[in-house]
């Protein structure tokens, strides 16, 4: 436990760095890139008074390291990550991107829980008919949705789901709540959530079962499994006891960062579904110009992964007793 300690401590003394080096990076960019939040903010009147008087409200016509202090500086002190200029112009960036995050955040969850639930027991079911006519069919039917684009499956859904069937509604829609400025459709108490939730499951699940499939192999050959039915217990507690346990510890990782995509959204789905979700408004933003908008997303989803980097290691010494980080181990 001293040495998981010390390697948590660690890994977060590095968590603040990484996290510099992101935002300076993405600062940079977006300072000495093409475009500027000047000329975007002075618009049509680019006259030099004009310009010089946007630069002095902002603090742009201070040296760039200053800027980039400012900045995060607002950012720990207020929790203020800066105004839109394009999307919504003096609005503050938290209050446009917090209600479209926690959009985005619905149908995500949704899907990874049919994606990581389905996938493995597709994976596990394959494994156990290794050789059989079963196990390729399995895995071959989910990669059949899986090479499918989402700008081709979707609107096939559509078509039949929504305009043929009329069984499914489009859009966004639920029960509305207030968070902060703004109101939020609670889509996953209603229909909305199932086609965005279907189109954005059904890709992911062939890669868990294969995954799933690979891993349970592995351990089904190993001597603890054999001693275990050798025992004489049953095939459903060797299974769900010895076998499963430690399949899905590699499971794990790909758990803990696809909970980061919750966060991304996705830009077609969204898109096409007409969901106000984040990814639309980091598209919106990068094609806009908007770019506090854009360090804010870039930053969160940083601290995002590498808080989830961190969580996954801890997670393995729980799930499985024999990983231990000590410090002959952990450089």
């Amino acid at each position: 436990m001293q040495g998981l300690l010390a390697y948590t401590i660690r890994r977060l003394l590095w968590m603040p760095v990484i996290l510099f080096v992101v935002s300076f990076l993405t600062f940079t960019i977006t300072r000495f890139g093409p475009g500027d939040p000047v000329t975007i903010l002075a618009g049509q009147h680019r006259d030099q008074e004009t310009i010089e008087r946007i630069q002095r409200e902002r603090g742009l016509d201070k040296p760039f390291y200053e800027q980039y202090g400012i900045y995060m500086g607002n950012i720990l002190t207020d929790w203020d990550f800066g105004e839109s200029v394009t999307i919504n112009r003096g609005a503050d960036v938290w209050d446009l991107i917090w209600p479209k995050m926690l959009v985005s955040i619905q149908p995500g969850f949704i899907a990874l829980v049919i994606a990581f639930s389905v996938g493995t027991a597709v994976g596990i079911f394959a494994a156990l008919r290794q050789g059989t006519w079963m196990d390729p069919l399995s895995i071959s039917s989910f990669l059949f949705f899986q090479s499918i684009p989402v700008l081709v499956s979707l609107p096939f859904l559509i078509l039949i789901f929504v305009i043929k069937l009329d069984l499914l509604p489009i859009g966004w829609g639920g029960p509305r709540i207030d968070v902060g400025p703004q109101e939020i459709a609670l889509g996953i108490f209603s229909t909305h959530i199932i086609l965005p939730a279907l189109v954005l499951s059904l890709p992911g699940i062939a890669g868990v079962a294969r995954l799933v499939r690979a891993t349970t192999l592995q351990v089904l050959g190993e001597d603890y499994v054999r001693t275990a039915r050798a025992k004489g217990l049953s095939e459903m507690t060797v299974i769900t006891q010895h076998v499963t346990r430690n399949a899905l510890l590699p499971l794990v990782t790909v758990i803990g960062l696809s909970m980061v995509t919750l966060l991304e959204g996705a830009f077609f789905t969204e898109t096409i579904l007409g969901i106000p979700g984040i990814g639309l408004l980091g598209f919106q933003a990068a094609s806009t110009q908007d770019y506090d908008v854009i360090l804010a997303l870039v930053l969160m989803l940083a601290t995002v992964f590498v808080a989830a980097n961190i969580v996954i290691d801890i997670a393995y010494t729980f799930i499985d007793p024999r990983v231990r980080y000590d410090t002959q181990q952990v450089s």
